[in-house]
């Protein structure tokens, strides 16, 4: 199996066939990222999601899922506006928030809902 996060790549993209290895068995928590090619806020949020992959590398793993290429994971978590993002630990969602925000919002509520869960 191919694995997408290198090092000089700190976001994975994640398919619908890499989603359970990548996401539900990984041993970190994982924030996910679900946006399009087309969504204007989605390449907004981009940069950000890649610096927060970076400054949380060991802490939590970072990964992109298209929607459009993966409906089947979008429809799963009940996906509706982009860009969402998901947290996830041991294989479970514990928190999302919706639409663009700076990427030291994202750190806090990656931060603040991992002390929660």
């Amino acid at each position: 199996m191919e694995n997408t996060a290198t090092n000089s790549a700190p976001v994975a993209h994640v398919t619908t066939k890499s989603w359970d290895s990548e996401v539900l068995k990984s041993d970190l928590p994982v924030f996910v990222d679900f946006w399009a090619e087309w969504c204007g806020p989605c390449r907004m949020v981009g940069p950000a999601v890649e610096q927060i992959g970076k400054l949380m590398a060991g802490r939590v793993k970072v990964v992109k899922v298209n929607v459009d290429e993966n409906q089947e994971i979008a429809m799963r978590y009940g996906i509706q506006s982009i860009p969402s993002l998901l947290l996830f630990k041991g294989g479970k969602e514990i928190a999302r928030t919706i639409g663009a925000m700076p990427k030291e919002a994202y750190i806090k509520f990656i931060e603040s809902s991992l002390a929660k869960a």
